[in-house]
């Protein structure tokens, strides 16, 4: 497949279309990180029926974060996808000396990627079909994970 033009958006609308987007061209893996997850939509029904699909068709989901307080809190319909599909969503906190990481990103299938400059902001960018646009921050990426612990368990016992 031919890469598509860079999209390039701003706003919370377009940043949630993208990641929709994303979700629906992704077959195999998502790897995501942000900070907290807030302005993620991970708790509309509408993107728990996107990843329940995505799942359900074999995928796996490793998201990667600083604090998991806001996915706890407010997502439940996200905890009951990871209590359901545990065995295809790992979820991991990264240590302390990685919070300077800002940056936001859901790359799916290591070819499409939208990403969020800083977290602080809606502003960014979504690639698809283009390995190269998602290289860096699929090196990011793995530097986080390798860093990072367990840290959101489907129970509160972590089983």
């Amino acid at each position: 497949m031919d890469p598509i033009p860079v999209v390039k958006f701003d706003t919370h609308a377009q940043f949630e279309a993208e990641l929709r987007a994303c979700i629906a061209r992704s077959a195999h893996t998502l790897q995501l990180f942000d900070p907290d997850y807030a302005v993620y939509p991970l708790g509309s029904s509408e993107m728990d029926a996107a990843l329940r699909q995505f799942l359900a068709g074999g995928g796996r989901i490793e998201l990667a974060m600083h604090r998991s307080d806001t996915i706890s809190l407010h997502y439940p319909r996200f905890l009951r996808l990871l209590k359901d599909f545990g065995h295809r969503i790992e979820c991991r906190s990264t240590p302390r000396t990685l919070h300077m990481v800002t940056d936001s990103f859901c790359i799916g299938d290591g070819v499409h990627i939208v990403r969020r400059y800083h977290c602080d902001h809606m502003r960014g960018e979504a690639c698809c079909n283009s390995p190269a646009d998602c290289e860096i921050s699929l090196e990011r990426f793995g530097a986080l994970w390798v860093d990072a612990l367990p840290g959101l368990h489907a129970t509160t016992t972590g089983l």
